[in-house]
């Protein structure tokens, strides 16, 4: 038996399992380059196997390639899911004991996400599942689960997250006088796009701040405040007579609840209160979480159910207004649709309740869970999206009135 067909079907074979892998989590700019690389290969291997071998052995020969693409396939698929994002962090110039210059460094940080496809916060993401034992797709599937992802990216022509964020960011820190700022600096960071907490923490010690306060843009403590706060403290800016200090979360804010009441009116038209179901989605953790971040799940509830009293206190029928979630816990955004359709109602506002800016999830997945629902066509459904609005001075203020009371403590 000649070695050298074996040789190069095995060798056609791995490439293609590679080059799918390639294909599957590579940038939009570059799919098409696997994709078509992908199709040659198929094509040489079809041949090949024509040429060289004959009808009886191609049963062996379809065996034969199959472990050969399936290694390649894992192989790569390991090395994908094993890449480490490269950071340059600036240097701490200033010296410990060195006298700061009199002023408090906000740091307003949040979740963020890139304006386009880019796999490295999804890796550390499945990389915190694994290490937490949180059930996820397997890895030989994984793969598909970062297509899926450049998908949305696709659909949703991009995220404007990041750039909404900004502008809220200035939108706050506009809304302190001339004399207030003298007391503060702000620093916008993010944790899933740069620049991150550590690097603007860097930056506000080297320029001079007597005291540092994180402001988590962010609904709960949770998995995203802990790795903001372990971002930080790993510098140890103690160390150069810097405090730090967290700011609390949005949970408890009657000042953001009152935004959500003000965004339904706009909503109304001519439709009256009693027709109006409310939708409260909030983000979700993995149930292995809720032992780990207890206070996630928990300020999620208590957040919405605060708004819920917030809707009912308007003449809005609480029967009508339901809490769902968008990922991970029970009940799912189809499941709260079909229960407030069957309340006779006309119109559902779904409320991205927990996400801070426009994003995949309040863009795509939550338009792709309403039109699952299915329900009938008389009921209008409107997404509200995100509750993040830079022209909002209740969303301003709700922010700042987070930045003060930390500020008194």
């Amino acid at each position: 038996m000649e070695i050298l067909p074996w040789l190069v079907m095995a060798i056609l074979s791995a490439l293609t399992g590679i080059i799918v892998v390639q294909y599957l989590v590579s940038s939009p700019l570059r799919m098409s380059f696997f994709l078509f690389l992908f199709l040659i290969l198929i094509g040489g291997l079809i041949v090949w196997a024509v040429i060289f071998f004959t009808p009886p052995q191609l049963f062996i020969v379809i065996i034969f390639s199959l472990v050969f693409f399936l290694s390649g396939y894992l192989g790569a698929t390991g090395y994908f899911l094993s890449q480490n994002e490269t950071r340059d962090l600036s240097k701490l110039t200033r010296q410990p004991g060195e006298k700061g210059l009199g002023h408090t460094a906000v740091i307003y940080f949040t979740h963020g996400e890139p304006p386009g496809y880019d796999p490295f916060p999804w890796l550390e993401t499945i990389r915190e599942f694994d290490h937490d034992k949180v059930p996820f797709i397997p890895f030989p599937f994984r793969p598909f689960f970062f297509y899926g992802i450049r998908k949305e990216y696709l659909q949703a022509g991009g995220s404007s997250h990041n750039q909404i964020h900004r502008y809220i960011f200035r939108a706050v820190q506009n809304s302190f006088s001339d004399i207030e700022k003298a007391q503060y600096r702000f620093y916008l960071a993010f944790l899933d796009s740069n620049p991150r907490p550590d690097e603007m923490v860097i930056r506000a010690i080297n320029d001079g701040a007597d005291r540092i306060i994180l402001l988590p843009i962010f609904i709960t403590i949770s998995s995203h405040t802990q790795a903001g706060r372990e971002m930080v403290a790993a510098l140890e800016p103690e160390k150069y007579g810097v405090p730090v200090t967290m700011a609390e979360p949005l949970w408890n804010s009657s000042i953001l609840r009152e935004h959500f009441i003000k965004k339904a009116e706009v909503a109304l038209g001519d439709t009256d209160k009693d027709q109006i179901g409310i939708l409260l989605v909030g983000h979700g953790q993995p149930k292995a979480w809720d032992g780990i971040y207890p206070t996630q799940t928990e300020q999620e509830i208590l957040y919405r159910d605060g708004i819920k009293q917030a809707f009912t206190g308007e003449g809005y029928r609480p029967e009508n207004i339901f809490s769902a979630w968008m990922s991970f816990q029970k009940p799912s955004i189809e499941e709260g649709i079909h229960t407030l359709a069957a309340n006779n109602i006309s119109k559902i506002l779904v409320f991205s309740a927990s996400i801070s800016a426009a994003s995949l999830h309040s863009e795509v997945d939550v338009p792709i869970a309403i039109k699952k629902a299915r329900i009938n066509r008389s009921i209008q459904v409107i997404n509200m999206g995100a509750f993040g609005d830079p022209l909002d001075p209740l969303v301003i203020s709700a922010i700042r009135e987070k930045i003060l009371t930390c500020s008194w403590q």
